[in-house]
Order: structure tokens, then C-alpha cells, then sequence
């Protein structure tokens, strides 16, 4: 029997003796029962306790260990959350030096742009003045051998055997 409905049964008997001669609180119930009664809820509540107690400590553990699960969780999330900043500032700072890194080397190609455009240009320059002085000096020679061969000077048949003036 649960003691609970023992220590019931304890509490009917009580309410249902009968009262002693010239007392309210006192009263009179069979002692045979009551001592059979007590003896039942003495032997079944080790047995209760027993279980409750196991039942506590078992509750107990399972809180505990759940305690110990959700601390190992916030460790871990906490942990990879270092981990992720981390990983992040490198990402960031690997972008900014990349960034970094492609404008230098635009300024650079600009630069070598630059004077290659100035060299060519120069080069050029250089050629052009040469160009310019060779047509110069041609059209001077052209212009001489076409003054001998009007005065007649000119010998095309290989007669005079003097270089020519120019």
C-alpha cells in the first residue's frame, strides 16, 4: 500500500473516533489497528524514501549533466565565435591589403605607361628630325643635280670622273 493512502486511512480513523468522556481533543480508536496501521507506513516509507531519494539524485544528475552540456556548448559557440572574428579580420585585412596592393600596381603600370608613351614619343621625335633632315638634305641634293643638268655640267655618261658637288 502508498503510505500516503496509509497515513489517509490514519487521518479517517482519527476523524471518525469517538472522543473521550468530558474532552474534545482526546479520543478513544482501536490500538491494535493503529499500531498495525503506523507499522505499514513504516515499512512502506524506507521503500517511498528510497525512490524519492534516488529519483532526486537521478534528477540531479540529469540537471548536472545538462549543466556541463550547455557550459561545453557556450565554450564551443564562444570558441568558434573567436575563431570566425578571427578568420573575418584576416579576411578584412587580407581585402584591404590586396586592395592595396592593385592600386600600387595600376599606379605602376601607369607610370611604365607613361614612359614608354614618352619614350616612343621621343624616339619618334628623334626619327622625325632625322627623316626630316634627310628629305631636307635629299631635296638639296635633287635640287643641285637638277641646277648642273640646266647649266650642262651634268655628265650622266659616266665621263667626268669628279664627285659631285653635293
Amino acid at each position: 500500500m502508498d503510505p500516503l493512502e496509509s497515513i489517509d486511512q490514519i487521518i479517517g480513523l482519527v476523524e471518525g473516533a469517538r472522543s473521550a468522556p468530558m474532552s474534545r481533543s482526546n479520543f478513544v480508536f482501536d490500538r491494535a489497528d493503529m499500531i498495525n496501521l503506523l507499522d505499514q507506513v513504516r515499512a512502506d516509507l524506507p521503500g517511498e524514501l528510497r525512490r524519492a531519494t534516488a529519483l532526486l539524485e537521478e534528477r540531479d544528475k540529469i540537471v548536472e549533466a545538462g549543466r556541463r552540456e550547455a557550459e561545453r556548448i557556450i565554450a564551443e559557440a564562444e570558441a568558434e565565435h573567436t575563431r570566425l572574428v578571427s578568420i573575418n579580420e584576416i579576411v578584412v585585412s587580407a581585402e584591404h591589403e590586396a586592395s592595396r596592393m592593385i592600386n600600387e600596381a595600376r599606379a605602376e603600370t601607369q607610370r611604365l605607361r607613361d614612359e614608354v608613351d614618352d619614350y616612343v614619343d621621343t624616339a619618334l621625335a628623334n626619327f622625325e628630325q632625322f627623316l626630316t633632315r634627310s628629305l631636307a638634305s635629299i631635296e638639296r641634293g635633287r635640287d643641285k643635280m637638277h641646277a648642273l643638268r640646266e647649266i650642262g655640267s651634268f655628265t650622266p655618261s659616266g665621263e667626268d670622273d669628279r664627285p659631285l658637288p653635293f
